[in-house]
């Protein structure tokens, strides 16, 4: 009776214990269930976070491949020869355009060097200019003609800019080649135009000085006549004068030279020649010109006064053409003194340095001048102040002073009239002494400022 009574109470304590261990058993493996869970939720972030990484990164190599391959497409693509060279000089990169030009592949080009397809008038001054952009460390220029692959030269604009690291040291050179074969082609046709206009307005020129050349010429012609007869009586006179038919003699030698520098200049003015730079002593030049217009200017009553420096060093340029923008000027300021009659139609040929590397001369006269708004005009091309005028002299003459590297200019007078300059370049061995002869006038002191 007692066993049932706790029988019915519980049990005994190892059915207890027993009863217990399946509810240990579960908690623990509830627990592992969680664990588990939580593993595999964070090895599914992780996965996740390695597959968006891996897609970025495939996207990534994508865009950079796409990106290289448009490069190369510009690159390749672009109407220019492209190329990079390191700070050394050694080739690196030549765009498919460039290598198809040439007709070779790229280690060929290395292996060759860069100097072997330019032209051999240009490869010296290419190898200089390339030498001093590259010491600047500078973006530069430079033109010359590249060999194609069939064999023919073409002009090319090169152009190189440098690329640098962060602290501003070289690293390599980006360059690109641009044809210009059509555009040299133009400013040759275009300087051919220029100089057959020239020849043009020379002519028209000469035209109007026409009366003042047969003056010119007549004068040591009838010198000639009057001192051969002179001749002649003096030797057929008893007894002969042959002292007097000796100087006479001398005088006919005299004239017949007189009249032959006259045809000379003429000839060399009507003559149609490319242009020749050499040594030009402006002076001399000048007075040529002046015994060219002389009788022109007496004829419309112009006192011609000349100041030309002595001492002065040759210029270089072509005499021909520099005597043509003389007389232009020359004449210029005789026609603006044409309509003058309240004062003295005085013109002054002045020459003196411009600085040290050149020589500058000025026609001054007293005429009517000119507007600011002409002044502004009057080296256009067909633009005139004349009513019989073309307006091509001032602008050939233009051109003529800036193909030789000069300048020309226009200012008024203090009083009336106006004065037309232009300013050339000395010889580059008479801008040396000049450079050297001013500075061994110059004190020490002020030598070691200059420096």
């Amino acid at each position: 009776m007692k066993k049932k009574a706790l029988a019915s109470f519980g049990g005994s304590p190892i059915e207890t214990q027993k009863a217990g261990l399946p509810m240990e058993q579960k908690r623990i493996a509830d627990e592992l269930d969680q664990r588990v869970a939580e593993r595999t939720a964070q090895l599914a972030a992780a996965n996740e976070e390695l597959r968006n990484e891996v897609a970025e990164r495939k996207r990534a190599e994508q865009a950079l491949a796409a990106s290289e391959r448009d490069l190369s497409l510009i690159v390749n693509t672009v109407p220019g020869l492209a190329w990079s060279i390191r700070s050394d000089g050694h080739i690196e990169f030549l765009n498919q355009n460039f290598l198809d030009y040439l007709g070779l592949a790229l280690d060929e080009v290395q292996k060759s060097g860069w100097t072997f397809p330019i032209h051999a008038e240009d490869t010296e001054s290419f190898v200089r200019t390339r030498q001093a952009i590259l010491a600047s460390d500078s973006v530069g220029e430079v033109e010359a003609r590249i060999r194609r692959s069939d064999g023919e030269f073409r002009w090319f604009l090169c152009r190189a800019v440098a690329l640098r690291d962060p602290s501003g040291k070289v690293v390599k050179w980006f360059g690109i080649n641009f044809d210009i074969e059509h555009r040299k082609r133009a400013e040759e046709e275009l300087r051919d135009t220029q100089s057959k206009l020239a020849h043009m307005t020379r002519l028209m020129t000469i035209g109007q000085l026409t009366a003042s050349i047969a003056h010119e010429v007549n004068q040591p012609l009838a010198g000639i006549i009057t001192n051969a007869n002179t001749c002649l009586r003096m030797l057929a006179a008893q007894p002969p004068n042959i002292e007097g038919a000796r100087e006479t003699a001398r005088r006919t030698i005299r004239d017949g030279n007189r009249a032959s520098e006259v045809i000379k200049r003429l000839r060399a003015l009507f003559s149609k020649k490319d242009p020749a730079l050499e040594p030009v002593d402006l002076n001399e030049a000048t007075r040529e010109v002046i015994a060219l217009s002389l009788s022109k200017l007496q004829a419309n009553r112009v006192i011609l006064r000349t100041e030309l420096a002595d001492g002065l060093p040759n210029v270089s340029g072509d005499r021909v053409q520099l005597q043509q923008v003389i007389l232009n000027l020359i004449q210029n300021g005789s026609d603006a003194m044409s309509s003058i009659d309240d004062r003295p139609r005085e013109m002054l040929v002045k020459t003196e340095r411009d600085g040290h590397e050149a020589l500058c001369l000025t026609v001054r006269d007293v005429g009517v001048g000119v507007s600011e708004e002409d002044g502004a005009r009057l080296f256009d091309a067909f633009y005139t102040t004349k009513g019989e005028g073309m307006g091509i002299g001032l602008s050939v003459s233009r051109s003529i002073i800036e193909r030789h590297g000069g300048r020309i200019w226009t200012a008024g007078n203090a009083g009336p009239g106006v004065a037309f300059s232009f300013s050339i370049p000395l010889l580059p061995e008479q801008k040396t002494d000049a450079d050297t002869t001013a500075r061994a006038g110059t004190p020490r002191s002020m030598q070691r400022q200059s420096k």
